[in-house]
């Protein structure tokens, strides 16, 4: 098992983290519900392994009353990261007085789905056919995902806190 610590993301960090997520995601911006969000302002944590490399990375915004991650992303999967990084946030996000958290994901990412619900998250909306919004202000979305499925909907999940 590989031990891990997580940090909040400071400067030093943000320059490890912005790399992978700009690879990831075409770039820094990431559309979520028809409104693009830059990801290099954006609060969050990483999950980093006794040797201080990087590991793992969550990034979240809090708006309209909740708590939304933005970006989860582990490297080492079944090893807890993910879990330990929502779970940071969750904390984050109570003591601000929080007491929902939202994600965002979309229908081709099935391994995303089954995670997030293993995890007590539970279905808050379907927004279909939201990738043709999300085009038109990110381009760069591909029209395929995971397994050959046509990116199209946008599923998202809550948890409360």
């Amino acid at each position: 098992m590989i031990e891990f610590s997580i940090r909040q993301i400071d400067q030093p960090l943000r320059s490890a983290v912005q790399p992978l997520i700009d690879d990831a995601w075409a770039g820094p911006w990431i559309a979520v519900n028809g409104k693009l969000w830059d990801t290099r302002v954006l609060p969050g944590f990483a999950a980093l392994d006794e040797d201080g490399n990087l590991i793992g990375y969550i990034l979240y915004v809090f708006h309209n009353g909740v708590c939304e991650i933005m970006v989860l992303e582990s490297l080492h999967e079944g090893i807890g990261v993910g879990t330990r990084l929502i779970g940071r946030v969750k904390g984050i996000a109570k003591t601000h007085g929080i007491k929902k958290v939202v994600v965002m994901t979309t229908n081709d990412n099935i391994q995303a789905i089954r995670f997030y619900q293993k995890r007590g998250f539970t279905l808050r909306e379907l927004r279909p056919n939201m990738l043709e919004t999300s085009r038109k202000i990110k381009p760069a979305i591909p029209l395929m995902g995971n397994e050959g499925i046509p990116i199209r909907d946008e599923i998202e999940f809550e948890i409360e806190i």
